[in-house]
């Protein structure tokens, strides 16, 4: 008896406090621009060829904290391609941010954390890629962002803390070994979010 009146003023206290603040949840989207390998090495390439490597990104998030700092936590689907020397790398994957962020000043916000990524498919040039180093890996995400209301637009860029690669066999060239493509490459992620 005792801990079911313990629990319920601990849920009705995390209500107040969540209704005491700017806490809430929301839907967002979004381009990504991914980078083979090092993502400022390649700026080169992308001014030349700028939609080589664009993806998208839809997910959910929540927001928990005051009005100063903020937890982040966030489900994003990521659909990503890359352009290896004319031969496409596609991925899908799943991405979970756990972003620790600031209020600066006025709507504008900076924020940094984990992100958790599980790759659900690879495929190069049309042939699925079933030999991926880890399903999952571990990087960063450090950003900015406006909030203007309920209406949310962040940038931020995401790096893997290690390399994650895919091998595959070149089957038209018997006497080469088996290639690999990084399936945690650097990029750059622009979002729209809305508070619901």
């Amino acid at each position: 008896m005792k801990k079911t009146i313990l629990a319920a003023f601990l849920a009705l206290s995390g209500f107040y406090g969540i209704a005491q603040s700017d806490s809430g949840f929301g839907i967002k989207g979004g381009l990504n621009y991914s980078a083979n390998g090092d993502y400022f090495e390649s700026v080169g390439d992308a001014a030349r060829n700028p939609d080589r490597n664009i993806g998208y990104h839809l997910g959910v998030f929540g927001k928990i904290g005051a009005s100063k700092v903020y937890l982040r936590p966030e489900l994003v689907y990521t659909k990503t391609k890359s352009d290896y020397d004319g031969a496409d790398f596609d991925m899908s994957k799943l991405d979970v941010p756990v972003l620790l962020g600031i209020n600066v000043v006025g709507p504008l916000h900076v924020f940094a954390g984990p992100a958790f990524q599980y790759i659900l498919d690879t495929e190069f040039d049309g042939i699925t890629i079933d030999d991926v180093e880890n399903d999952f890996s571990v990087g960063m995400n450090i950003g900015a962002g406006v909030s203007l209301g309920k209406l949310g637009i962040d940038l931020r860029y995401e790096r893997g803390f290690n390399d994650n690669e895919a091998s595959f066999i070149n089957t038209n060239i018997t006497n080469v070994g088996p290639s690999r493509i990084d399936t945690r490459p650097d990029q750059l992620i622009l979002s729209l979010s809305l508070m619901l």
